[in-house]
Formats: C-alpha cells, structure tokens, sequence
C-alpha cells in the first residue's frame, strides 16, 4: 500500500465520522443553546435543566437517524473490504 492510498483511506474515514456525528452534534448543539437563552431569560440555574432535554435530544436523533447512520457506515466498510485485494499492487 502506498502512502497516498493510506492517507485516502484515512480521509473517507474521517469524514464519514464527520457526517455521521453531525446531526446528534448540531441537534444537542441546538437545544442547547435554545435552553441556555431560556435560563439566562428566566435566571434558573438549575444543571439538570440542561442535560435532561439534550440527552432526550441525543436519544430521538440517534434512534430517527440509525438506519441511516448504519447504513452509510456499512456501505463504506464493504467499500473498504472490497478493496483489500487491490491495496497491495
């Protein structure tokens, strides 16, 4: 294997992972911040007010969103298992 095909195998592999956390990433990101202006408006400062409806956030996401997630990931793996023969020329 050449240093260019590792360094692409590298690549997809990191932006898969890019694309794949996204969604829950920005989701909890989202709520996150629509509680954070709805405590600094109310001045609650209750912890568990923040965490509860981001982990809910997470939860829904990633059960709405895990065929796709697993999906793309398993497209790319037989991609890659696919190409094993061709990596040692």
């Amino acid at each position: 294997m050449e240093q260019g095909q590792a360094l692409d195998l590298l690549d997809q592999m990191l932006w898969n992972a890019v694309v794949l956390a996204m969604p829950v990433l920005v989701g909890t990101l989202v709520v996150g911040l629509i509680i954070s202006v709805f405590q600094v408006a109310t001045q609650i400062q209750e912890m568990t007010l923040s965490y509860v409806p981001k982990i809910l956030t997470a939860a829904f996401l990633l059960i709405a969103l895990g065929p796709w997630m697993l999906g793309r990931l398993t497209d790319w793996a037989r991609e890659l298992y696919l190409s094993i023969p061709t990596l040692g020329q």
